[in-house]
């Protein structure tokens, strides 16, 4: 038979190595892994969906092309901005692959904003609407107190801003000092911003913490998204509306906020916010500050080039992220599942105890009981024909009992009449045998009994002393007697 001509190769004979599914997916993990490393991404930023993990998964797209992306729990918290739907951003991570799914990720490490226009453009837009309000006006502001009691610093408590006004206002004129702890960066930013000036406004003036003379709102320089958080319509307001005199202190000198437009005076830097402050006392003192700068810009070289040292010794570890990319997507992916799963378990679970439930039924305590109480009544209903068969027949044999009872009766009552009639005439001869053994016939026939005092019977004249009392009884009757000889 004629085999017909194919243009499919023989897989027989191919000498192509076979992979496993596994082995092949590794091997373009490592392929994309290797080949792109760190690389940084351009577009816009499409579907972004936050996983009840806290891990964030995102599409970051081109009017030609998609590219899925995750940020995971840890990066997203450390993050400055919050992604957003229509977003332009420059993402910056590794590319890797999911084997799951087959598909290929960018796991984000950094995310900006593409470009500081946009952001500018949103700030100007507010700045003139704020501006137009007359929050800005110069005859809004008020002058500073020369020499303040007691100053409220707004800013971190942690951060090298605080250290920087405290040690300045203790070089040129050391003053009492209330931080009111915030966060300068993040979501809760503004919020906590402006919850400190109205708070430190609200104080009252004679109240166990003293009210500040005058207000610092400080922090160090940093982007402008860094920054974001000062150019909040409520931060703004809130410093427009302080009694309390502001000087507004964010970033650096060319840094500006719109809390800046809205401040009784704007310091280039936190230090010069505290030269506004107060004034000079001593100009070794602003030596000695300037030395102290000096050393704490020393240190903070020393622990950055500690912190590039290490970074580059980290460098050569597998990060954790990379680590634990796959499994936390299997995770994600198995409790997105496990709803469903549950539900189905549970259905099942359920149909499972209604069948048994019916099997069991038959066994349950109210079907053995009825069963009982049949029983029961099958068992009453025989003790009692038993007891009424036992009752006739115990009838029977008494009225049988009765009889006998009566015939013994009739037999006994003959046999007492001759045993009767047998006694009287066994005792009629023995009356008669007694009759003529009795003394008394003697005496009927003459003759007389004589007794002495006692009753006893006098056989012999022997037995009776003279002048003893005797009696004779007679036939007809008894005398007494004494004898005299």
């Amino acid at each position: 038979m004629a085999r017909a001509p194919s243009n499919t190769p023989d897989l027989l004979t191919g000498n192509d190595p076979e992979w496993s599914v596994s082995e092949l997916s590794g091997a373009l993990k490592r392929t994309l892994e290797d080949r792109f490393g760190h690389v940084r991404v351009r577009g816009e930023l499409g579907a972004v969906k936050v996983h009840s993990s806290g891990h964030v998964y995102l599409d970051i797209k081109d009017d030609k092309a998609c590219l899925a992306a995750v940020i995971w729990k840890g990066t997203f918290g450390r993050m400055r901005i919050r992604p957003e739907m229509g977003m332009e951003v420059v993402a910056t991570g590794k590319i890797t692959t999911y084997a799951g799914s087959s598909k290929y990720q960018l796991i984000i490490e950094t995310l900006e904003p593409a470009g500081v226009g946009a952001l500018l453009a949103q700030l100007e837009i507010r700045r003139k609407k704020l501006a137009a309000e007359g929050l800005f006006d110069e005859a809004r502001k008020q002058l500073l107190p020369f020499l303040p009691e007691t100053i409220g610093v707004i800013t971190s408590p942690t951060g090298a801003v605080i250290r920087d006004i405290l040690h300045r206002l203790e070089d040129r004129f050391p003053r009492r000092v209330i931080v009111w702890p915030v966060r300068v960066q993040g979501d809760t930013c503004a919020a906590e911003i402006t919850a400190a000036i109205n708070g430190f406004n609200a104080l009252p003036d004679d109240g166990p913490v003293p009210k500040p003379d005058l207000l610092i709102v400080a922090r160090g320089g940093g982007s402008l998204e860094d920054l974001w958080g000062f150019n909040d319509e409520a931060v703004v307001r809130a410093a427009a509306d302080s009694f309390i005199p502001l000087i507004a202190a964010v970033g650096h000198e060319t840094d500006w906020t719109l809390i800046d437009y809205a401040a009784d005076k704007r310091a280039p830097t936190p230090t010069g916010a505290a030269e506004m402050a107060v004034p000079v006392r001593s100009e070794l003192l602003s030596r000695v500050d300037d030395n102290g700068r000096r050393l704490r810009a020393g240190l903070r070289r020393f622990v950055e080039g500690l912190r590039t040292e290490f970074r580059s010794a980290t460098r050569a570890l597998p990060a954790a992220d990379d680590l634990l990319a796959d499994p936390r997507r299997r995770l994600d992916l198995a409790t997105t599942r496990l709803p469903a799963g549950l539900a189905r378990n549970a259905q099942r679970h359920r149909a499972l105890l209604t069948e048994n439930a019916r099997r069991l039924q038959k066994f349950s305590p109210e079907a053995r009981l009825a069963a009982f109480a049949a029983k029961l009544d099958g068992l009453g209903r025989r003790l009692a024909a038993a007891r009424d068969a036992n009752l006739r027949a115990e009838k029977r044999a008494l009225v049988e009992r009765g009889k006998r009872l009566a015939e013994l009766d009739a037999r006994r009552r003959t046999a007492f009449a001759t045993r009767l009639m047998r006694l009287n005439d066994r005792l009629g001869a023995l009356g008669q045998l007694l009759t003529s053994y009795s003394y008394h016939g003697v005496l009927e026939r003459g003759f007389a009994l004589v007794r002495d005092e006692a009753g006893v019977p006098v056989r012999s004249t022997k037995t009776l002393a003279k002048g003893a009392a005797m009696s004779i009884e007679f036939a007809d009757g008894t005398i007494v007697a004494r004898r005299d000889a």
